[in-house]
């Protein structure tokens, strides 16, 4: 029960907005309960007065009562049980965008250590799961509370030596919960991990379809989700036999409670003591009684399978972000656009190599810095570090003399915006692509940015124009094409501040002469610090950085390494490319 206390500790301040309409729905449950009550005594009179007696006369009165609250309890359960299903949605809608916001903030290494498949079913089964826990928990805790209290009160109230004889099996209900709780939350948990792999194998098998099909992978991912699916398979099954398991035991124990009251009744009757309609009367209050307490049994059960979700959920909340908006951030200002890293070092958490040692560089208003340097050299560290994905371990980065962590994270990245290596393409049409770069531009400033992107040719061509859906991975489209939106996106948000990761990685010769136009454009006017293999791009640089183990080895204009003919820069250059193949940026 710690756990239990612990998640609804955790989880309860979520339901603030909507308590108010919690009262109001324990208000109707007590109603419920009270006209249920009613009914069952109404019933005993009818019993005695109009149906032993066989007379009509007595019949009217208890029945037109009898109607009246049964319309009342049917309209007051309508009440509560919509608003309780409106409520429970309502609270499994705030508590995933507070998650979700939540799991924005967190840094890259979190989203490399935990699958999207699994972190997709944290956000939906283990959501609905607390839920069950923390609102509908707490209203079915409170109606088979009322409820039990109700009849157990009409019963007493009826008998009360009958009554106390009954109850004495009753405990058995929560003895039996208790017993069977452990077992039930290590099936869930087993449950959730299994269900949570499911979704990352068919996510991840979906999105590598190509693959599966080019080397003939079916066989193995079939196989991969056969052997996740029959981790689940197990899991469920236990749950589902320990819940049976309960259910035919509380069965058991009621139908033994049934017949004892039964049959003290026909002896009661025998000698006397006992009307037949206080003996239906009682025989129902007390069969209705222990559905109530066998649900706060099973009450017990749901709670604690949902502590399995409010491990999981708990796993993501507690993770921090790697970076946080100062407490007393500069105000805002007209950025110029100068770049400085001052003796920067930074390793990734959970690593005990640096990948970035006491790098220092600048780079000035309108000027092009390429970075190159081997693969895990530390070149897109940099970009990581300079958009604040991260902080450095030690040293100081710099924005027009202000260090990076005085600057508030939205300002930052309104002033520096990052072209990544992926192709990022959202799901919707073009123009939403391009727009998402500056939320509120005109359709008029996209087109703009399309043209300058040299896109706007080939987007108006198509049927549907701007208005052409598109989605990661699209074929309608050529890598070049988007990479040019992406490179229109950029151009939309005009930050002074721009950071080129890989911008011509995986394309064709053909393709990446196609983006120089727009990337010359792009950088135009611009801080820019491209990362990249592609040292065609370099004659155009205004200064070239060479990175290898997480040092800045060497600094210099293309000729004036060139020229040195040593160290690494020319081990990465090579043969010098002829005239024909240089990718010109700025002519």
């Amino acid at each position: 029960m710690k756990e239990v206390r612990e998640a609804f500790r955790r989880f309860w301040p979520l339901t603030r907005g909507d308590r108010r309409w919690l009262a109001l729905i324990v208000a109707c449950v007590v109603v419920s309960a009270l006209a249920e009550t009613a009914s069952i005594l109404l019933f005993a009179e009818l019993t005695d007065h109009a149906l032993k007696e066989g007379s009509l006369a007595a019949f009217w009165g208890p029945a037109g009562a009898w109607l009246a609250v049964a319309a009342l309890g049917a309209l007051v359960g309508y009440l509560g049980n919509s608003l309780a299903t409106w409520t429970a949605e309502r609270f499994v809608l705030r508590l995933r965008a507070s998650v979700f916001r939540h799991l924005q903030e967190l840094p890259p290494h979190f989203f490399q250590r935990h699958r999207r498949g699994d972190l997709v079913e944290r956000l939906t089964g283990d959501v609905e799961a607390i839920e069950q826990m923390v609102v509908s928990g707490v209203v079915g805790t409170l109606a088979a509370a009322f409820s039990a209290v109700f009849y157990t009160c009409a019963a007493l109230w009826l008998r009360w030596d009958l009554a106390l004889a009954t109850f004495v099996l009753a405990p058995l209900f929560l003895l039996a919960a208790r017993r069977f709780s452990g077992r039930v939350r290590t099936a869930s948990q087993d449950e959730r991990v299994a269900d949570g792999a499911i979704t990352s194998v068919v996510e991840e098998s979906l999105g590598n379809i190509v693959l599966t099909q080019a080397y003939d992978r079916r066989r193995d991912e079939e196989q991969r989700l056969d052997r996740e699916a029959r981790a689940w398979m197990r899991a469920s099954v236990r749950g589902a036999r320990l819940s049976e398991m309960y259910e035919q035991f509380v069965e058991v124990v009621e139908t033994l409670c049934v017949l004892a009251v039964i049959g003290l009744g026909v002896w009661e009757i025998s000698a006397g003591r006992m009307t037949l309609g206080q003996l239906l009367a009682f025989a129902a209050f007390i069969g209705y009684l222990y559905p109530p307490v066998r649900n706060l049994g099973r009450l017990g059960l749901t709670l604690t399978a949902a502590t399995a979700g409010a491990q999981r959920l708990g796993e993501i909340l507690d993770a921090r972000p790697a970076v946080t908006d100062p407490a007393a951030p500069v105000a805002p200002w007209p950025v110029h656009g100068r770049v400085s890293f001052h003796d920067v070092t930074f390793r990734y958490p959970g690593t005990d190599r640096e990948s970035l040692s006491e790098v220092s560089l600048t780079a000035a208003p309108g000027e092009l810095v390429l970075v190159t340097g081997p693969s895990g050299a530390g070149k897109s560290t940099l970009s990581k570090l300079l958009t604040r994905f991260y902080d450095p371990t030690s040293g100081v980065i710099r924005l027009d003399g202000i260090p990076l962590t005085d600057v508030p994270l939205a300002f930052l990245r309104e002033n520096v915006t990052l072209l990544p290596q992926e192709t990022l393409i959202l799901n919707g049409t073009i123009r939403e692509n391009i727009a998402c770069g500056r939320p509120g531009a005109s359709e008029a400033e996209v087109e703009q940015a399309a043209r300058d992107a040299a896109a706007h040719d080939f987007i108006t061509a198509l049927p549907e124009g701007y208005d052409t859906e598109i989605a990661p991975g699209t074929a309608a489209l050529s890598g070049g094409q988007l990479k040019r939106i992406t490179i229109a996106r950029a151009m939309l948000r005009a930050a002074p501040v721009l950071v080129l990761d890989e911008p011509t990685a995986g394309l064709d010769a053909v393709a990446a002469r196609q983006v120089v136009g727009p990337l010359r454009r792009l950088t135009a006017g611009r801080t820019t610090i491209m990362i990249t293999h592609d040292l065609s791009l370099a004659p155009d640089a205004d200064r070239v950085l060479v990175v290898d183990g997480g040092r800045l080895v060497q600094s210099g204009t293309h000729t004036e390494l060139s020229a040195a003919r040593q160290g690494t820069y020319a081990r990465l250059a090579g043969p010098l490319p002829l005239p024909e193949d240089t990718l010109v940026l700025r002519q």
